[in-house]
C-alpha cells in the first residue's frame, strides 16, 4: 500500500485545534515535534503497529530518562534530553496513527496520561540521584535525592490535581470542564494567576523543560568541576514544585471548575 505524503496525513491528524490547546499541548509539539511526527507517521500508518503499542514505546521513553541521568557529566544530560524528546515524539505520533486510523481506545488515553506522570518523576528523581552524585569518590548525598524525589512528587500532585477536576465532575454527574472555568472568580487570583502564567515558573518541574535545565546545569557543573549547580537546581525544582502544588490547589478551587 502506498504512503500517505505529509499533505494528506495534515489535516487528517492535525485537525483544527490540535495544536491550539491550552492545557493538552505541549510547546514543542507546536514548534517542531509535530512536523517531525507527520514524516515518521508516513512509515506507520500501513503497518501492524497499533496506536496502544506507540503509547507503551512512549511510557517506557520517559521512564528511561531516569537511569539516563545517572550518567555522569554532560553525556548522562544529553541522554536525558534524548529520552525525554523521543517521549514527545512518540506522544504526537501516537495520537496522529490513531485519527488517521479512527483507532480510538479508552485504554490509550489512560496510559497516555500514566506515561506524563511518569516522565515528570523519572525526570525529577533521576536528576535528585544525578545530584546526590552515586559514582563519585566521596560520601553520597542522600539530601539531593530527596529533594529530587519531592520535587517528583509536587510534579504528579500538580497532575493529580488538574486530574481530579475531572474525576469530581463525573462523579457528580457534571459535564466536563471549560476552558473559561479555570478563571478565578476572584479578580486578585486571576491577577495572580496571569503573572504566574507569564513568568512560566512553574514548567521548570515537567519532564521536557526540565530535562533541558539540567542540561545546562551540567555543562556548567563541567566548568566548575563539581555538582554545585545541579544540587541548586535540584533544591530549586523542589521549592518550586512544593509551591505550585499549592498554589495549583488555590487556583481550582478559586475557580468555577468545581462547580
Amino acid at each position: 500500500m502506498q504512503k500517505p505524503s505529509v499533505a494528506e496525513l495534515r489535516p487528517v491528524v492535525h485537525p483544527p485545534g490540535v495544536k491550539d490547546r491550552r492545557s493538552g499541548e505541549h510547546w514543542g509539539g507546536r514548534l517542531y515535534m509535530r512536523e517531525i511526527s507527520l514524516r515518521m507517521d508516513r512509515h506507520l500508518v500501513n503497518t501492524r503497529v497499533t496506536p496502544n503499542q506507540l503509547t507503551y514505546v512512549m511510557t517506557v521513553f520517559g521512564v528511561l530518562a531516569a537511569p539516563a541521568l545517572l550518567v555522569p557529566g554532560i553525556p548522562g544530560a544529553l541522554l536525558g534530553v534524548l529520552m525525554v524528546q523521543l517521549y514527545l515524539l512518540f506522544d504526537c505520533v501516537d495520537g496522529e496513527i490513531a485519527r488517521w486510523r479512527k483507532q480510538y481506545s479508552m485504554t490509550g488515553v489512560y496510559v497516555d496520561r500514566v506515561a506524563a506522570y511518569l516522565c515528570d518523576a523519572a525526570v525529577l528523581v533521576g536528576f535528585g540521584l544525578r545530584a546526590a552524585d552515586l559514582w563519585g569518590t566521596g560520601r553520597i548525598d542522600w539530601l539531593w535525592a530527596f529533594l529530587g524525589t519531592l520535587a517528583a512528587l509536587g510534579a504528579i500532585l500538580i497532575k493529580s490535581e488538574t486530574d481530579l477536576v475531572g474525576v469530581a465532575r463525573h462523579q457528580t454527574g457534571k459535564e466536563p470542564v471549560q476552558e473559561s472555568a479555570s478563571e478565578p472568580r476572584s479578580s486578585g487570583m486571576a491577577l495572580a494567576r496571569r503573572a504566574a502564567g507569564a513568568l512560566k515558573f512553574h514548567r521548570l518541574v515537567l519532564g521536557i523543560e526540565a530535562s533541558l535545565l539540567i542540561l545546562v546545569l551540567a555543562v556548567l557543573d563541567t566548568v566548575r568541576d563539581d555538582l554545585f549547580f545541579s544540587r541548586l537546581g535540584v533544591a530549586v525544582l523542589a521549592g518550586i514544585a512544593m509551591l505550585q502544588t499549592v498554589l495549583h490547589l488555590v487556583s481550582i478551587l478559586a475557580s468555577s471548575r468545581l462547580k
